[in-house]
């Protein structure tokens, strides 16, 4: 009966887990999946979350479903921190806010609108992208391009031929756009080079869909929004998804949100209802547990308090990580800039290394980095820095 299906070899990501996990050797390196692990190696439980989950453990509650649109405490919580607590179009009821589950979920029910409401449009990704944001608008039926974005001779963003091409694109193409902590490469544009990429978005009329799933990890909380916030600033029309996976390390609990700007309420009505339809037709309501701690700690000021302080000491251990890779490799290869790790930002790098050079990595050291050179650099620690950097230094000489 199934004999025509097509075999599915895997998500390379996950795959590559499985062959470190069968690794016996000690001194193996995960350097792969996108997870925040703290100095011990480690994916830690934030206090702020601790504290929030045994407050509400304390007292036995019932589990009822929560509405499709997913927890209002907790939808207002991702509006304030997206777009910051005074921001004028939410006074004037302008963004509809949903629980989605995760950040992927957030991109499936907003890929799913937009292809029934604008079915003739193309979606965009940046070259490189995280792989999946390509498979769920392939999966919602676009034909998915991709525009330039990274370049590898000068570690940088490819900004002239980007912007020319956005500036070829017909009305309500959909661009896919990192708003910061670029995933795969950490290679961010900076603000000016986010003003101009609005205002050719503004004037050819193009729909920007943000995914932002490492707010923090960048600059800080509100910096690391600058490009959501001024888009909403010019009166775009604009989409957002956003995950708490990363920077309340609630991975399994699937935290996100999917947020639509729109000219004025009533259109914001509209699409609010169809996006309920949407996660009606899809899973019919989110999960709850992880939205009433996300929104705990996002709207108690002692505990929001003190996740900030855990977020940017995760951001500081990142940035250690990157400064000490680069003052090892610096040291053994002199005549060669390394610049580019502690320049990009957020969990990911792209190392410049070839796929010959992490196949060796892998089989001589034991270090695992995807076959693009892509690394997380959350996976280094105190304990294992060194011998990465040796690593790195021998198969790069």
């Amino acid at each position: 009966m199934y004999r025509h299906v097509e075999y599915y070899p895997g998500d390379p990501i996950l795959s590559l887990v499985e062959t470190f996990k069968r690794d016996e050797r000690p001194e193996k390196v995960n350097l792969s999946i996108g997870i925040y692990f703290d100095d011990e190696g480690k994916m830690p439980v934030l206090e702020s979350v601790r504290r929030a989950e045994a407050e509400r453990a304390a007292v036995p509650r019932p589990s009822p479903y929560l509405p499709m649109e997913g927890l209002d405490t907790y939808r207002s919580a991702v509006q304030h921190l997206l777009f910051g607590k005074d921001n004028p179009a939410l006074a004037e009821g302008r963004i509809a806010t949903v629980q989605t589950l995760g950040g992927s979920g957030a991109l499936k029910v907003g890929a799913d609108f937009l292809h029934r409401w604008f079915p003739e449009a193309k979606a965009y990704v940046s070259d490189p992208t995280w792989d999946n944001h390509k498979g769920i608008f392939e999966g919602a039926g676009f034909e998915v391009g991709t525009y330039p974005y990274y370049n590898p001779e000068t570690v940088g963003v490819k900004f002239e031929e980007m912007t020319a091409f956005f500036k070829t694109l017909p009305e309500n193409s959909i661009l896919i756009l990192h708003p910061c902590c670029q995933n795969p490469t950490g290679v961010d544009m900076s603000q000016a080079q986010w003003d101009e990429v609005l205002d050719i978005i503004k004037t050819h009329k193009l729909i920007p869909f943000m995914d932002i799933a490492y707010q923090g990890f960048g600059e800080d909380l509100d910096s690391d929004a600058y490009a959501i916030r001024k888009a909403v600033e010019m009166g775009l029309p604009l989409f957002v998804s956003n995950s708490f996976s990363k920077n309340l390390s609630l991975y399994g609990e699937r935290v996100g949100g999917l947020s639509v700007v729109c000219p004025n309420k009533e259109e914001a009505e509209l699409v609010f209802g169809q996006l309920k339809f949407t996660i009606r037709r899809i899973y019919s309501s989110p999960a709850a547990h992880g939205a009433y701690i996300a929104s705990d700690v996002m709207n108690c000021e002692e505990l929001r308090a003190l996740w900030e302080n855990e977020v940017y000491a995760m951001r500081d251990r990142i940035r250690a990580m990157r400064q000490k890779l680069y003052d090892v490799l610096t040291a053994k290869i002199p005549n060669r800039d390394f610049r580019y790790f502690i320049k990009q930002r957020g969990m990911f790098s792209y190392t410049g290394l070839t796929v010959e050079q992490v196949h060796r990595l892998r089989d001589e050291f034991a270090v695992y980095l995807l076959d693009s050179g892509r690394m997380c650099v959350a996976g280094l620690n105190a304990s294992n820095i060194d011998y990465v950097a040796e690593a790195f230094a021998k198969v790069l000489q």
